[in-house]
């Protein structure tokens, strides 16, 4: 586990909410300009957030009760992927985790793509891997029906991570040797095939972008239940997890009677899958964890709770209800009381899903950075030095299957 908390916004549209589009003013305008997203993740930089996620689909939106389109949240978004690379000469130290599906997406594609943001990042590239089972999304491609089983979709997952760190590894650090004498650019010995013939994926070859500076981008998986658990521990360096509040630790947080009551409840359980399924796996070691939140961040914990109450009227339903991670509507310092008390229970730290972009985020930068390194939670940023993502996440250097054994990568 890292020695300070890892800290993660999630970008998100206009905002997690699906209603943030209405009060986002502005903002709603730019959801498809470049410059947009560099500000959002220059800000994150500039505070010192570990890492940003952007998040990413094969469909344009959320669907309606139909299955059409719901056309009252955002629709349309940009390439994830494209996104972080496109960002990446703005940003100094933050760390850049496009979703990128793999149900659909070549791993040859999806492989470079990050290798590729890892060089221009200079090793701040990472991977929130996500498979796409709607049919919706199958119907883009005319492939397959769409609407496997999560154990197909799993497996398939499975073998395309595998391929993908094949590929990453398929370059030596010292591939290329430039050799004028010889008249060599590469020295071929050094360059290998991925090899792999699998139920669902078979790659032979080489990756044609050099092995990039953390050697494989560390990979995120969401795990919101046992059989999510146990791909995450085969496929993923960091854990996603999104543990629930009981009732009063939740109204505690929004403002209502019970405040910052027992927060951190029903934290352990989620933390507890991941461990259980690192145990059924032989594995010998324990992955970070980090525990997803939404958060609304007002002055007061009333003013929060307002504010996201207007929200939901706007959408016509609560968010707390449908949102598969809990929803703090609360103030920085109680948020900070909540960090802290899930950094006790053993997570590494928290991904925050801000519901109104930019005011959340721009909250998250501002205001609960500099409140985590006061309460000795983290390391005030101008006294890190700049570090490669696996580094920043307390991962260790990533070592090549190809290379001498011990003898980092």
């Amino acid at each position: 586990m890292p020695d300070r908390t890892t800290l993660v916004t999630a970008l998100h549209g206009a905002g997690w909410h699906p209603a943030a589009w209405r009060v986002a003013g502005p903002t709603a305008t730019r959801l498809s300009s470049l410059r947009h997203w560099r500000d959002l993740v220059v800000e994150q930089d500039r505070a010192g957030t570990d890492a940003v996620t952007i998040e990413d689909s094969f469909t344009a939106g959320p669907a309606d009760a139909t299955g059409d389109l719901d056309t009252s949240t955002v629709v349309g978004h940009l390439d994830a992927l494209l996104v972080a690379s496109a960002v990446a000469p703005a940003t100094r130290a933050v760390g850049l985790v496009p979703t990128v599906s793999v149900t659909h997406t070549e791993p040859f594609h999806v492989a470079t793509g990050l290798q590729t943001l890892d060089h221009v990042s200079l090793g701040r590239a990472g991977w929130r891997l996500q498979v796409s089972p709607s049919t919706r999304e199958a119907a883009l491609f005319g492939r397959r029906p769409g609407g496997e089983t999560t154990e197909h979709l799993f497996a398939e997952a499975r073998e395309v991570a595998e391929v993908v760190g094949r590929l990453w590894d398929s370059w030596d650090d010292d591939a290329i040797i430039r050799d004028v004498t010889t008249g060599r650019f590469i020295d071929r010995d050094r360059i290998h095939g991925a090899a792999f013939i699998g139920e669902h994926v078979s790659v032979h070859g080489a990756s044609i972008v050099p092995r990039s500076p953390q050697g494989r981008p560390p990979v995120f998986a969401l795990a919101h239940r046992a059989d999510a658990a146990a791909f995450a521990v085969d496929a993923a360096d960091v854990v996603l997890v999104t543990p629930r509040l009981d009732t009063d630790a939740r109204s505690g947080l929004t403002g209502r009677p019970g405040l910052e009551a027992r927060p951190a409840l029903e934290a352990r359980p989620a933390l507890a899958l991941v461990r259980d399924a690192e145990k059924a796996a032989g594995s010998d070691r324990e992955r970070p964890v980090l525990a997803d939140v939404a958060v609304l961040l007002g002055s007061s914990a009333a003013e929060a709770a307002d504010d996201l109450a207007a929200l939901d009227a706007a959408a016509g339903a609560s968010y707390t209800a449908i949102s598969d991670a809990t929803v703090l509507a609360t103030t920085v310092p109680a948020l900070v009381e909540h960090i802290a008390e899930l950094r006790a229970l053993g997570y590494a730290g928290v991904r925050l899903r801000p519901l109104r972009i930019p005011e959340d985020s721009t909250a998250i930068a501002r205001r609960l950075v500099p409140a985590l390194v006061t309460a000795g939670l983290r390391a005030d940023v101008a006294s890190r030095p700049t570090a490669d993502l696996r580094t920043r996440l307390g991962l260790a250097p990533a070592v090549s299957r190809h290379a001498t054994e011990g003898v980092p990568a």
